[in-house]
Parts: structure tokens; C-alpha cells; sequence
């Protein structure tokens, strides 16, 4: 492949509406930081997207006007017209994502969320269901997939299931879906059904004709199918004790044109990360499933012969790092390479077309951006392409693998549109031990990288990590003018078992040592000017930034932490009564590292001012963390802020919330730093 054959010609540029309303309003024209913090904030005008079988429509989830919806477009079209078919506006909602299940039918997962009492602290916890719809591409026909719920259930039904196969042998429109079965009282109906577990059912998406596929396996907690509606691989969670899930899961599989079950592998994740096998997709043209395995400290790609034998083969192995993903491809999901980070992420294909095309499109595309193949046509000859990387927010494109044709579709995030951004450099830095992190170093656009107001950024997780590519809030607050330092501090994942050591609460010395340590280095190079440096932190990433004033409490002269973790032991409390109590206790751990490591019980040490942001239907960390660090700052007599968002969960997926996040923490962070 050349550049010469790549067509440029655009196929679709979709503007969203706001942007015209903008122009028209008579109110006085924002401040160069408002409206930076509006573009930053907005969000994403393409969160997934697909392609119908026949290629000839494309439906995207992202933000509309007045909320998140789902739009198709039609290609073959003379004159193209984007049509919103569905669209969530209430804060509670959030449409996940959607796909065809033919040429004229989408399938949607929905996630809602609902505040309920009974929890243990207060009676503002919360529940999240997630349920699965469909609907023709014009709009018509909704149906909800979900099994529906019944007066005679004697349990809650969170879980409406997942797609796990869009092939039925013989049955267009079926897909194949998992399904938590929930017995019934039989005292009431003499056809109430006793079956208890996770099974499999072939869904017809238009006239809900279920036919069961796999019964309720009692603790089941995956099937996994060969994407042409066979299931060959099952996993089962037994509970650790009564009432509280385990946290082994073994798994077993089928072989070619049999029932039975045979023991495959097991994997224990009870560390907060996963070790031991964990099946990803099975190939019935090799007959292998292929699972992410330890190999020396690492995890690795590989392929297990689904017979007698259990051939195991490592298909991928890279020193230094996990390999985290697999590539699939096409209404199947066949797999198709892998991929990993070390500075940036990287993919192989085993596919040679495939690995050509896209080594192709990287030379062909301008800023050599990443390349990912996000959908494809029924037969492979339309796919979809996003590009991406440190300063391009991602675009999406059309490939016609018959004419050659390359042809942009929509931005990834429209606001965005001919904003100058960062580029980011992966480096390393010494820690205290002499211990060499990774980091990623993101500097103001045009500046010389020296005597600069810094911010060190953590990131969540804890198990988790960093990656090169674009990220809004990086990228914000290098538009105003900060270096950024992302680290990747030893609790990270990605990089091997020991780089994890016990999680980043449990270790959290060493982790809030190396975040502590990027700062510094910041000071050392000349790059932070000497008092301007900041702490910025969303999740453990706010934890932290908290964290971080009971180390070093004249390191940082400002403190933002959005929707923290404050106090370990109130952490374990939040969980204590649901059935991942058991698991959650042994994570966080026991010890003085509790005490020592809560950032709420240690106020009376903090020098920096403190900016918290919390929403208060967060089922990842409860409101009250931050209500209880607020507190807790305030009896010490320490300054603190606090913003609280209505409605809103953990993400604060809402572009006015966003919007409010960065222009109050840009200015906060300017005024403790004695900056204009």
C-alpha cells in the first residue's frame, strides 16, 4: 500500500448543533479560559462506533444536544443526513454503546443507575443495572432484549446481559446472550422456574423468542463463544464463604461436537489483578482459545488446543511489560494480533494483510497517528479506522478495501476541531532508591520547557497506568500553560508483578514516594519554577494528591482530588455488605498501613490548600469520602473546597460538569500558585 492510492476526498463532516447555537447567542463572549475550559470539557462525539453488515450505514454513540444518543447515517445516500434515532438525556442513563445485528437492526447496552437505602454508611448508596435494547435503524421497533423482570423473582437482577456471539447458525437476528437466572416463588405460579446461575440464550432481537442455549450454571461467571454460536468455554466463580464471592475462577471447555465439560486452567484474582489463565476468544478454524497466561514475572498471549492434549503455545510474549489486549475483527471477533505498551502502545497483527494496511495508513495519514480497525463490513471490504494520538484527538475514517478509497468520517471530539494541543514525551525519572519510573511529559505548546507552573497527575486504579495519546485533561491545563508529569509509580499494572508489588494501598509508601518523586524532578530539571507546583488526581489518582501532604506536605502548594479515596477503612466499609466484600477487605488489607495511610485521619499535616469534586451517585468510591475529608480539613482549620456534582457517578460524564471541573480547578491552582 502507497499514499498514492489513498483517496483524501471526505466523505462526512458532521457538526454538532451547539456549535451554530453558540454563534447566534447575544451574551458576552466568554474569557479565553472559560471557553477552553468548554472545549476541553465537552464530550466525545464519538464514543463507539459500528458498521452494518451490508457496509452501507454507520451508527455512532456520542454527545447530541441535550444529552448522549445514538445516530446512523446512511452511505449510500445521495445527500448525507445523520439521523439521531434514540437519545439519553436523563444523568442517571448512559448509552454504553450500540452495534448491528443486521443490515437494519442495532443492538444497545444501557447503563442506569438508582440510589436505594440500605447501605451501609448513609442512605445515598447506590445500584447500577445495565440492560440490553434494540431497535431498526430508523428508530422503530425498540424492544427491550433483557430478560424482563418478574413479580415472582426472588433476587434483583443487575446484570440484563451481554452479547457474547452476533453469529446464529440459521437464526438472522438472533444473537447469543448471557443471562443471570433468578429462581422464582413457586408458592404463587405453578410455572415459576427454579433455575439459579448464569446461562446463555439465543435472543430473537426483534420478537424476543429466547431459546436456551447453556442452563443457569450455579456461580458461573463467563461463557465465552467461538463466533459462529457454538459456546466452548465456561468459567465459574465458587464463593469463598457464605454470602461473599471467591476470587478463583476455574474454567473448563468443550471439545469439537461435545456437551461435556473438561477442566482447562484457573485464574486467581484476588490481588487486585489477575494471575493464572483468563480465556479472551476461541478460534474453531485452529479449535484453540486464547487467554492471557503468567510467563516469567508478565502476562503473555497464549493458545491452548481445545482437546485432549491442552497444547499450550505462548503466541506472544514481550520483556518488560504486559501483553494487555487482543485485535479482533469482523461480526466473529476474530482475532487478529495484539497489543501492548512500553512507550507507546504497540500492535502486531498476525494477519499480514492486516499488518501491511495499517503500517500503510500510519505513513499515509499525517503525525504519524495510531491506527486501530474499529469495525468492519460483513465481508471485511469496509472498515472502519481511528486514528489517534498525543495531539490529535482521533479521527474517524472510512476504508473501501476494493477502490483504495480513504475517507474521513467525524472527529472523535468535534470541539476540539483546530485547537492547538501538547505533545506528549514518554520519560523516566529517579525515584528516591534509585529506581528509574516511567512517566509521560506533557509541555505548553510553543514554550521553552523551563521555570514553568507544574502539575504532577497520578493516575486511578490503582491498577492501572498511564499511556501515550490524547487526554483532555492533560492536554487543558498545557493549554493554560502547565508542564504535566503523568507516572507510571510502582503499583501500576503493565509492567509485570513485581513493578505492582502489593497495590498501590497496601504499598502505598513506595507509590506515593515515586508520585512525590516526579515533582521533584520536575524542580531538579528547571522545568517546574521553584513554588509552582501543583498535584492533580481523579480516583487513587486523587488519593494521591491527598496522600501526598502526609509524605511531603511543602512539596505541593495545591492539592485537587476528584472523587478520592480518603480513609481505607471507611473503603472497606462501603463494600462490607455486598457479595465482593471479602475480596475488597483482603485487597485493601489490614495493618497499620490503614491509619497511616489514610489521608482523611492525617489533616493536621496539610499545608496545601485542598479543591475537591465528587459526584454524589459514585459507586466506585462513595460521596462521603469526600465529604469526610472535607470535614476533616475543616476542624483543622486548613483551607479546602469542595464541589459537589448532583446526579452524576464516578466519570462525571457531563460536559457541564467538565466544563466546571477545569475552569474552577485552573483558577484554584493559579491563585495557590501566585500566578495570572
Amino acid at each position: 500500500m502507497g499514499v498514492r492510492w489513498i483517496g483524501r476526498v471526505s466523505l462526512l463532516v458532521l457538526a454538532m448543533g451547539p456549535g451554530v447555537a453558540r454563534a447566534q447567542t447575544t451574551a458576552p463572549a466568554p474569557s479565553a479560559a472559560t471557553a477552553l475550559a468548554a472545549k476541553f470539557g465537552a464530550l466525545e462525539t464519538v464514543r463507539s462506533i459500528s458498521i452494518s453488515p451490508d457496509g452501507q450505514h454507520i451508527a455512532y454513540v456520542g454527545a447530541v444536544p441535550g444529552g448522549t444518543g445514538l445516530t446512523v447515517v446512511d452511505l449510500s445516500a445521495a445527500a448525507v443526513q445523520p439521523r439521531i434515532i434514540t437519545r439519553v438525556t436523563k444523568q442517571e442513563e448512559r448509552l454504553d454503546g450500540c452495534a448491528w445485528v443486521s443490515d437494519s437492526r442495532l443492538v444497545c447496552d444501557l447503563f442506569v443507575e438508582m440510589k436505594w437505602d440500605g447501605g451501609v454508611r448513609d442512605s445515598e448508596s447506590q445500584l447500577g443495572f445495565t440492560r440490553v435494547f434494540a431497535l431498526n435503524s430508523d428508530g422503530s421497533n425498540f424492544q427491550m432484549v433483557s430478560a424482563r423482570e418478574n413479580d415472582l423473582d426472588l433476587g434483583l437482577t443487575l446484570g440484563g446481559g451481554s452479547v457474547i456471539d452476533w453469529n446464529v447458525p440459521g437464526k438472522p437476528g438472533y444473537v447469543l446472550m448471557t443471562r443471570n437466572f433468578v429462581p422464582q416463588n413457586d408458592f404463587a405460579s405453578h410455572t415459576a422456574h427454579t433455575a439459579d446461575g448464569f446461562g446463555v440464550e439465543a435472543v430473537d432481537t426483534a420478537t424476543l423468542r429466547r431459546d436456551t442455549v447453556e442452563f443457569a450454571v450455579k456461580f458461573g461467571s463467563r461463557f465465552v463463544s467461538d463466533g459462529h454460536g457454538t459456546v466452548r468455554v465456561m468459567g465459574r466463580v465458587p464463593p469463598a464463604t457464605q454470602g461473599y464471592d471467591g476470587h478463583i475462577e476455574q474454567f473448563q471447555f468443550r471439545k469439537p461436537g461435545t456437551r461435556a465439560w473438561t477442566d482447562l486452567g484457573r485464574a486467581d484474582f484476588g490481588s487486585g489483578v489477575t494471575h493464572g489463565l483468563e480465556p479472551v476468544a476461541v478460534d474453531s478454524t485452529k479449535n484453540v482459545v486464547y487467554a492471557f497466561d503468567d510467563n516469567d514475572g508478565y502476562r503473555a498471549l497464549v493458545s491452548i488446543t481445545l482437546d485432549d492434549a491442552k497444547t499450550r503455545q505462548v503466541v506472544l510474549a514481550q520483556p518488560g511489560v504486559d501483553i494487555d489486549d487482543v485485535i479482533t475483527i469482523g461480526r466473529d471477533h476474530h482475532v487478529v494480533g495484539v497489543s501492548y505498551v512500553t512507550e507507546k502502545r504497540v500492535a502486531e497483527y498476525f494477519d499480514p494483510d492486516l499488518a501491511r494496511l495499517a503500517r500503510g495508513l500510519a505513513k499515509a495519514l499525517p503525525g504519524d497517528p495510531t491506527i486501530a480497525f474499529v469495525d468492519a463490513s460483513g465481508d471485511a471490504g469496509k472498515l472502519l479506522v481511528e486514528t489517534g494520538g498525543d495531539t490529535n484527538p482521533g479521527m474517524i475514517y472510512l476504508l473501501d478495501r476494493t477502490s483504495h478509497h480513504l475517507s474521513e468520517v467525524l472527529p472523535v471530539r468535534a470541539e476540539l476541531d483546530g485547537q492547538a494541543l501538547a505533545a506528549m514525551t514518554p520519560i523516566t525519572y529517579q525515584a528516591a532508591d534509585g529506581t528509574e519510573i516511567p512517566g509521560y511529559l506533557t509541555l505548553p505548546p510553543g514554550s521553552s520547557g523551563k521555570n514553568l507552573p507544574a502539575i504532577v497527575m497520578p493516575h486511578g486504579g490503582p491498577a492501572a497506568r498511564d499511556e501515550w495519546g490524547f487526554d483532555w485533561l492533560v492536554q487543558f491545563y498545557a493549554a493554560r500553560g502547565f508542564a504535566v508529569l503523568q507516572p507510571n509509580y510502582r503499583g501500576s499494572t503493565g509492567y509485570g508483578v513485581a513493578w505492582y508489588q502489593k497495590n498501590g494501598f497496601q504499598s502505598w509508601r513506595t507509590a506515593i514516594g515515586d508520585v512525590n518523586d516526579a515533582g521533584r524532578w520536575l524542580v531538579k530539571q528547571g522545568i517546574a519554577a521553584p513554588g509552582k507546583l501543583a498535584i492533580v488526581g481523579w480516583s487513587y489518582g486523587g488519593y494521591a494528591a491527598l496522600q501526598s501532604q502526609v509524605l511531603d506536605p511543602d512539596l505541593f502548594k495545591a492539592v485537587v482530588a476528584i472523587a478520592p479515596v480518603t480513609d481505607l477503612e471507611e473503603l472497606r466499609k462501603d463494600s462490607e455488605n455486598f457479595t465482593n466484600g471479602r475480596n475488597e477487605s483482603n485487597f485493601i488489607g489490614q495493618g497499620p498501613h490503614i491509619a497511616e495511610g489514610s489521608p482523611a485521619r492525617h489533616a493536621a499535616a496539610f499545608k496545601a490548600p485542598v479543591l475537591l469534586f465528587h459526584g454524589d451517585m459514585d459507586q466506585n468510591v462513595s460521596i462521603a469520602e469526600s465529604r469526610l475529608m472535607r470535614d476533616q480539613l475543616t476542624a483543622a482549620h486548613k483551607p479546602v473546597q469542595y464541589i459537589e456534582f448532583p446526579g452524576l457517578d464516578h466519570q462525571l460524564e457531563n460536559a457541564d460538569a467538565r466544563t466546571r471541573l477545569l475552569g474552577t480547578s485552573d483558577a484554584f491552582i493559579r491563585r495557590a500558585l501566585g500566578i495570572d
